[in-house]
């Protein structure tokens, strides 16, 4: 049987570029995610100096920050990370899903990934088991998702 032809993408990050488009609010989680993320990025030979976290106020914002720092361009990824937390309103469904609809989006027409970091969950004990306690934490595997996704689209071009 012929070996089939496999790309992926690696964790190494020398020379690579990436914006972290983090939300405000909920910064008890979103810091914590921010962290992770950084440090995933750094551990993986990102340089700090090749990092750009710019901030919104919340979810909702995210996307349109997203679209301008594409724009813009000179970045290989976008981690986008924020919180959203289930109230008693349908408050939720509306940011969390427009979030996730916008950023979708731009992921599927971008040249660059851009990977979404955002927990969406029904506690505040939730968010935080997500930021770096029981469950780990998912700005860590926000950025490793960068890294091999970056990687993985060079691979491609």
């Amino acid at each position: 049987m012929k070996k089939v032809e496999e790309i992926s993408g690696a964790l190494g990050g020398e020379g690579l570029r990436f914006a972290l488009v983090v939300a405000r609010f909920n910064d008890l989680i979103t810091e914590r995610l921010l962290d992770g993320a950084v440090d995933a990025l750094v551990r993986h030979g990102v340089e700090v100096s090749n990092l750009q976290v710019i901030r919104v106020p919340g979810a909702w914002e995210l996307p349109g920050a997203t679209a301008q720092v594409l724009a813009r361009g000179g970045v290989d990824g976008v981690v986008t990370l924020g919180c959203v937390i289930r109230g008693d309103t349908p408050h939720f469904e509306y940011v969390a899903g427009e979030a996730a609809s916008g950023l979708g989006a731009l992921a599927r027409s971008s040249p660059v990934p851009v990977i979404f970091g955002v927990l969406t969950t029904d506690t505040l004990d939730q968010a935080l088991e997500r930021a770096g306690s029981k469950a780990g934490n998912k700005g860590w595997e926000a950025a490793m998702s960068a890294l091999e996704m970056a990687n993985l689209y060079r691979e491609l071009q």
